[in-house]
């Protein structure tokens, strides 16, 4: 059985589509959710599904490697075999990502290589894009640059906005990471592709 370790910053809808999702025949268990922020709401919900919970305020640190090497001890006490960024709004050092290499998952809103970094919905609505989405990759130390092992697409609709491009995206993000994760624990690599 593996085990997940999921980072979050906000609220965590696409942290409970994981938790939710790891019961029955699946090949993986949570065993920790962590934030970069204290306050991140998502951290009671998963407090409430009975998986241990931790925070480190990132804003407490002078530097991303001292953020992380308050981070690490937690993680490494709960020995995951698969760590699932899930809306974790810090970029990680290579060094971080080195320690945990092959292992770490993390869900992008865009159907990348388009659109690494920030406002990827603006930026395709922006392109005249017909088609948009979310992608599920492997995390190296380039932003958003790693293998992806799967990706939802969504039509771009012409009254599209930003907000309303983004609802239907997550809605497929929901669908699309927990089907990734069977998919990785499993080690099988076939790539997962849903359409709207």
């Amino acid at each position: 059985m593996k085990r997940v370790a999921i980072l979050i910053s906000g609220g965590g809808s696409n942290m409970l589509r994981l938790l939710d999702s790891m019961t029955g025949d699946h090949p993986a268990r949570p065993v920790l959710v962590g934030s970069n922020d204290p306050t991140a709401g998502g951290l009671a919900k998963a407090s409430a599904r009975g998986v241990p919970v931790f925070s480190v305020d990132h804003r407490d640190f002078a530097s991303r490697a001292d953020f992380e090497a308050a981070l690490l001890p937690p993680l490494l006490e709960a020995g995951p075999d698969i760590i699932c960024l899930a809306g974790f709004m810090r970029i990680l050092t290579s060094d971080f990502v080195r320690r945990f290499e092959g292992r770490i998952l993390n869900i992008h809103p865009s159907l990348l290589p388009k659109y690494p970094g920030l406002h990827t919905h603006r930026r395709a609505i922006e392109a005249g894009d017909a088609q948009a989405g979310a992608s599920v990759h492997q995390v190296t130390a380039d932003l958003d640059a790693g293998p992806v092992l799967g990706q939802a697409r969504v039509p771009v609709l012409p009254n599209d906005t930003s907000d309303t491009l983004a609802a239907r995206v997550l809605v497929q993000e929901h669908r699309l990471y927990p089907a990734v994760l069977r998919r990785f624990a499993e080690n099988d690599p076939t790539p997962v592709l849903l359409g709207d």
